[in-house]
């Protein structure tokens, strides 16, 4: 909570469950505090469209999940990016896919540690949601995201300002003057409240609107489940590819010309981003924590990405307890995960689900407390992939 303190946060009441038919006082109030759940209220600190006529900011929400794969795949052979918005409790159960959306160009964005509506929630919860998650984030790959997305797009000011104090800025779905949100509705699809093709009917319907914008916009898609990857790479990603005129597909930063460095707090060189990270922070800090952000990032060119720090394998033959990186049970309390990561002689780890070496600065690496190298020679789980950390140590 500290990052809060000294932050005007608005005296909202919290909402009875983040849905507009359960709160009629908060619907009557909806226009005067922001709430976009009812009325789609945004404020100018929301991105909620691409700049450019005809420009599609691809983002996908929930993952990582078992499905994310297939669609990485898909994005691969069709050279395309994307925004992750990801949800913090799912990111500590299949790290090796956020390191692989990292690693191929993907943006990655904080959606909240258990998906629930913000709006319904008091701000030391939505502390801890958007808080573990961005540390969960950041245990993976070593970078801290500076956007957000609310599940639900469940957002007001007082939601608002916590993210923005927290140096998170909100990212929503498109919505045209007349109230039609680009929502292809593929998650009604897995509710089994749409069929398919009333679902790609919703997704046709925002390509014809969005014809007539003279901006680009943003749409709301899921990786969580099998049908609604299948829905997008199947359907939705080819009507847009093929689409006369033609579409341009980017990620959320990068249709809003954010650089790839800036959408991370620890390479970030944005001095408006940093001066208002320095600004919330100087309450409980000395003049050296302002001074080291300003210092943290204007290394790189466009597109260069930090390495990602060490990630938590789940190995079935556990000799020793290694304090590697830190790991989150399901009750959300710090803990320590009993595993490792293999490293070779060429300072490489490896993730067994996708069979893929990436680099990772010996720097990186952190102590093997308790473990042996003969101990971690005899784990067998990366298919004959034996590490070989004996120079490392």
């Amino acid at each position: 909570m500290t990052e809060l303190e000294g932050v005007n946060i608005p005296d909202i009441p919290p909402t009875v469950d983040g849905a507009c038919d359960d709160d009629p006082t908060a619907v009557q109030n909806a226009q005067a505090n922001g709430w976009w759940t009812c009325g789609g209220w945004t404020r100018d600190t929301d991105i909620v469209q691409c700049p450019d006529k005809m420009t599609w900011g691809v983002s996908f929400d929930d993952g990582p999940s078992q499905y994310s794969q297939k669609l990485l795949n898909f994005l691969d052979q069709k050279d395309l990016k994307a925004t992750f918005f990801v949800v913090g409790s799912r990111v500590v159960e299949r790290p090796d896919v956020l390191v692989e959306e990292y690693m191929k160009g993907h943006e990655i964005s904080v959606h909240t540690w258990s998906h629930h509506p913000l709006t319904a929630m008091t701000n030391e919860q939505i502390v801890a949601e958007l808080g573990w998650t961005r540390e969960a984030i950041k245990t993976v790959l070593g970078v801290t995201p500076t956007t957000m997305r609310p599940p639900y797009g469940d957002i007001d000011d007082r939601v608002r300002a916590i993210s923005l104090a927290m140096g998170l800025t909100p990212i929503i779905w498109t919505s045209t003057p007349s109230g039609i949100k680009f929502d292809t509705n593929d998650w009604r699809v897995a509710g089994g409240q749409y069929t398919g093709p009333e679902s790609f009917a919703s997704f046709e319907n925002i390509l014809g609107n969005a014809t007539t914008l003279d901006n680009g916009f943003i749409v709301l898609e899921h990786d969580l489940f099998e049908i609604t990857v299948d829905l997008a790479i199947g359907y939705t990603l080819n009507a847009a590819l093929n689409h006369e005129p033609p579409f341009t597909l980017e990620p959320i930063g990068q249709c809003n010309a954010i650089p790839t460095p800036n959408m991370y707090m620890e390479t970030t060189s944005n001095q408006t981003y940093l001066a208002q990270r320095a600004a919330a922070l100087s309450h409980n800090s000395t003049s050296s924590n302002s001074t080291s952000n300003s210092t943290s990032g204007s290394t790189g060119s466009q597109g260069s990405r930090p390495m990602p720090a060490a990630v938590p394998l789940r190995l079935r033959s556990l000799a020793c307890r290694c304090s590697i990186v830190p790991f989150w049970n399901t009750h959300q309390e710090p803990s320590w995960m009993d595993g490792a990561f293999a490293v070779t002689t060429l300072t490489q780890y490896y993730t067994p689900n996708s069979n893929i070496f990436y680099s990772v600065r010996p720097q990186d690496i952190v102590g093997l407390e308790g473990c042996s190298i003969a101990q971690i020679g005899h784990w067998d789980d990366w298919a004959g992939h034996k590490p070989a950390i004996a120079t490392m140590l």
